[in-house]
């Protein structure tokens, strides 16, 4: 099984924070990349927000390239440049919830998501409430928030 280490983590994160370039920018929305990495080490899949159409997730659109129950998950990281959301505007199931469904038991975040558009997003705390092992990258942060500054000053 493949071995966690802060410098993988950092490398994975970058990969995220690449992505997370490529959004779209909206005036309601983050920009959000993901990269899940499966317990060898490779990439299995990845995705950014409004990828596909303009209500998606990074987390969904990388969640969507693999099968449902897909057999590596379960060994899986994902790596998201921002928490994974607690609750949707659109109808769609909010992200954390998805991670917890496909049995990825570990998640790396940037950064936690601001009150800008949801008071209080606890995607984290269900998360490990889940017991699934959650990550933070303070000193990639600032990386992730930059791709963000469409929507202005970030906390």
């Amino acid at each position: 099984m493949y071995a966690h280490d802060r410098d993988q983590d950092l490398h994975w994160m970058r990969r995220a924070i690449s992505l997370a370039a490529l959004c779209p920018p909206a005036a309601g929305a983050y920009s959000v990349g993901a990269v899940i990495v499966g317990g060898d080490g490779s990439e299995l899949a990845s995705g950014y927000s409004r990828e596909a159409d303009p209500h998606e997730h990074a987390e969904e659109a990388a969640l969507a390239k693999l099968p449902t129950g897909d057999p590596h998950l379960a060994g899986a990281t994902i790596y998201s440049t921002l928490e994974p959301c607690s609750q949707r505007h659109s109808p769609r199931t909010p992200c954390a919830q998805r991670i917890i469904a496909a049995g990825i038991p570990r998640v790396v975040i940037a950064w936690r998501e601001p009150s800008l558009f949801v008071d209080d997003c606890v995607g984290y705390e269900e998360l490990v409430e889940a017991r699934v092992d959650v990550v933070e990258l303070p000193e990639l942060a600032a990386a992730a928030k930059a791709v963000n500054s469409h929507l202005g000053r970030l906390t």
